[in-house]
């Protein structure tokens, strides 16, 4: 596989609308006040920050990983621990979940805003992601792709890109559902490279049914409505608190980019967004079958696992005894958010996530005794 690729031209407001992600500028980073200047940074926040877009080859000829990059503008030297990769969960892509401007701010901005140098990647059949050609045909004509072991190869290639650019030997991961099972076992067998790692919503053993997938034979993807996608979101919530969860427009924001990343999905009526079923197959051959699909006692960095109450995607049991297996990292961490979902990360109470994992991700010494 080359090393080489694509890259667009630098810009300072991100991409222009019309490409689905519209222009944005360190406002809401700033807007959070105290929340950017209380914490540690590499480098203080800028007025603006500068996004530049990265395709990379896969293994398939033609079709390319997506990888975009954020950080405060002017600076192009990072040390390994300002520097963040995201990877996204099982149907929906990094590039409009942690990178959605809500209230002005995405995730991405606010990490960047701390001083971080910032990626997020689209594993292929995502997003912005080429789409493998499997996907042109109807699913039950092929097997499920992209599984875990596939997934973790590409956050390798995307991490060797992002140690060749900068000139470092690691970086910050963190994921997000079954990106926390790509995060894992890729630092499983690669701690060498990783500083520190966030577990969103950690993958783990399941003594509960999956709100995905179904009980028929899997092909190679699946189609989500924009509703099906809502009731999931909300799945365990309390009656009384759904209506409030979630802020006015924000749904509809996150649905609106995310559907739109799927040209081909987006034709049928009602529109669907198609998903790889390759975390389904897994889901079913290790996670629900009481097999371990990788060892968290090989992780030897800082873990810091963070969760929600009402997470019905992965409930709360996962996260409690993924804890439990971490028995060689050299310090762990588990915050449990209260009132959010698996999706707390674009609900009312994402600024207490964003706290937390800026905290984790820029303390100095945890272990200090002062």
């Amino acid at each position: 596989m080359s090393d080489r690729s694509s890259r667009t031209r630098p810009h300072r407001d991100g991409p222009q609308p019309g490409q689905g992600l519209p222009r944005r500028h360190l406002i809401g980073a700033l807007a959070a006040g105290a929340a950017v200047t209380a914490l540690p940074a590499a480098a203080a926040p800028a007025n603006r920050l500068e996004t530049e877009e990265f395709r990379l080859p896969w293994s398939e000829p033609g079709i390319d990983i997506y990888v975009r990059n954020k950080r405060p503008a002017g600076i192009d030297r990072f040390p390994g621990d300002r520097i963040l990769l995201y990877v996204h969960g099982a149907t929906y892509p990094a590039s409009t979940a942690f990178d959605l401007p809500l209230g002005g701010m995405s995730a991405m901005d606010y990490f960047a805003g701390l001083g971080f140098d910032v990626y997020l990647v689209d594993l292929p059949g995502y997003g912005l992601s080429g789409r493998p050609k499997v996907m042109d045909a109807s699913a039950s004509d092929n097997a499920p792709f992209m599984r875990t072991p596939d997934a973790a190869k590409v956050v390798g290639q995307v991490v060797d890109f992002i140690l060749k650019r900068r000139e470092v030997e690691k970086i910050d991961l963190m994921g997000w559902s079954w990106g926390t099972s790509t995060m894992g076992l890729y630092t499983s067998t690669h701690n060498d490279t990783v500083n520190r790692l966030v577990l969103y919503a950690p993958q783990w053993l399941a003594r509960t049914p999956a709100l995905i997938g179904s009980s028929g034979p899997l092909g190679a993807y699946r189609s989500v409505s924009r509703d099906s996608a809502r009731a999931r979101w909300l799945t365990g919530v309390p009656e009384d608190k759904a209506a409030a969860l979630i802020p006015p427009g924000w749904f509809d924001q996150w649905a609106d980019a995310t559907f739109a990343t799927d040209a081909v999905g987006a034709k049928q009526s009602p529109p669907v967004l198609r998903a790889p079923n390759g975390v389904v197959a897994d889901s079913k051959e290790y996670w629900q079958a009481g097999k371990p699909l990788y060892d968290p006692g090989e992780i030897r960095v800082p873990v810091l696992i963070i969760h929600a109450e009402w997470d019905a995607d992965l409930p709360s049991y996962q996260a409690q005894e993924y804890f439990t297996k971490l028995t060689h990292a050299p310090y762990k961490r588990f915050v449990e958010l209260g009132e959010g979902t698996h999706t707390v990360i674009m609900e009312k109470n994402r600024m207490q996530f964003l706290h937390a994992v800026g905290a984790f991700l820029t303390e100095a010494d945890p272990q200090a005794l002062n």
